[in-house]
């Protein structure tokens, strides 16, 4: 008898992140891609919906999935807590809630670096013990729905995987002085290889419980622990960045180094008396 084919849901399949990973899990054998969210193209191998409400009629496609892959979100990091509380928190509650209506047995959570955006100018090792520090309402977002994951896992033995992603940039993706954030940037840039290396273990590895993994490729001074995830899924990054600063790009870095020692984000206590 053949084996079953799996079904894997992607959400936010259009995006920078999700067009690369729908490529390398539609090359698995015994797999099937299943694109659930927005199609303003009208384009037929994309379930539309509108993941910000729920509704039984989307949630229906999530039935004998195996996998569900989240990546639909506002990506910006400076995106204002109305677009945060709808596109990041609000729709990700709903497709954990389709998940959990289905029983599906693994959900990978596309989650972020900026969960720890605090720890630019700090000097410490980056790993998912460490006390968060969200900087902005999108690292914010993040670290509630890691959290949220969490308790999903336990409450109904859903395996469920939160990637805090790396710098990965659109189409070639190719690093360089050219990235926003500086050395930090360039430190957490996040090959297209490594990416879609990511996103295939952390569907279809023997995993259970739930965990928070960094996800960024092998840069020269990279800070972020990538221990917990060569354990729990297998994940060794096969590229390789030397950060370069040019020298606009350096003076940019050391503003900001200084405009953090100065006025620091999400200081616990501020400067001048209290915040309100």
């Amino acid at each position: 008898m053949a084996a079953r084919t799996k079904r894997v849901i992607v959400t936010g399949s259009t995006g920078n992140l999700g067009l690369k990973a729908v490529a390398a899990l539609s090359k698995l054998n015994g797999w099937e891609v299943i694109r659930i969210g927005r199609n303003s193209q009208r384009r037929p191998d994309i379930c539309e919906a509108d993941l910000e409400r729920y509704e039984e009629s989307w949630a229906a496609h999530f039935d004998n999935a195996d996998a569900v892959l989240h990546l639909a979100a506002d990506p910006k990091p400076v995106a204002n807590w109305d677009s945060i509380l709808r596109l990041n928190i609000q729709l990700a509650l709903n497709v954990f809630r389709a998940a959990e209506r289905a029983q599906v047995r693994r959900f990978v959570f596309a989650s972020s670096n900026w969960v720890l955006g605090g720890y630019r100018f700090q000097h410490v090792r980056l790993t998912s013990n460490l006390a968060p520090w969200p900087v902005n309402p999108y690292g914010a977002s993040k670290l509630l729905m890691e959290r949220y994951g969490g308790v999903v896992a336990e409450r109904t033995g859903m395996s469920v995987l939160s990637l805090r992603i790396g710098y990965c940039q659109p189409g070639d993706n190719h690093p360089g002085p050219h990235m926003a954030f500086g050395r930090w940037g360039q430190e957490m840039w996040l090959g297209n290889r490594d990416w879609e290396q990511a996103v295939v273990k952390a569907v279809t590895c023997h995993f259970s419980g739930s965990a928070i993994l960094n996800i960024v490729s092998h840069n020269q001074g990279m800070r972020w622990d990538l221990e917990e995830a060569r354990k729990t899924i297998g994940y060794i990054p096969e590229e390789h960045h030397q950060p370069r600063l040019t020298l606009i790009s350096l003076l940019k870095d050391q503003a900001a180094r200084l405009r953090e020692r100065l006025f620091p984000s999400g200081a616990a206590q501020p400067l001048f008396g209290a915040r309100w």
